[in-house]
């Protein structure tokens, strides 16, 4: 619980270094875009220390593209 609270506590600094800059400048595309991918990586923080065994993108991204090795190395185009 103690690491949640770290994660959030870093989330709170930042968004208190940011938002009112972006805000004073009118930036709201700017700050539409930081809030989101601040909720995204907090979200993916949590979840990474709520669950043990969180799979690596790039299981995912071998998942999706070996068949297309396969193929092209059975016609031979790549070794």
């Amino acid at each position: 619980m103690l690491r949640i609270a770290g994660i959030l506590a870093v989330a709170g600094f930042i968004v208190a270094l940011e938002i009112p800059g972006l805000m004073k400048k009118k930036q709201k595309r700017e700050l539409w875009a930081f809030s989101i991918l601040l909720m995204l990586g907090v979200g993916f923080g949590m979840i990474s220390i709520l669950l043990n065994n969180v799979p690596s993108p790039l299981s995912g991204i071998t998942f999706v593209f070996k068949p297309l090795s396969d193929i092209l190395s059975g016609i031979g185009l790549i070794k």
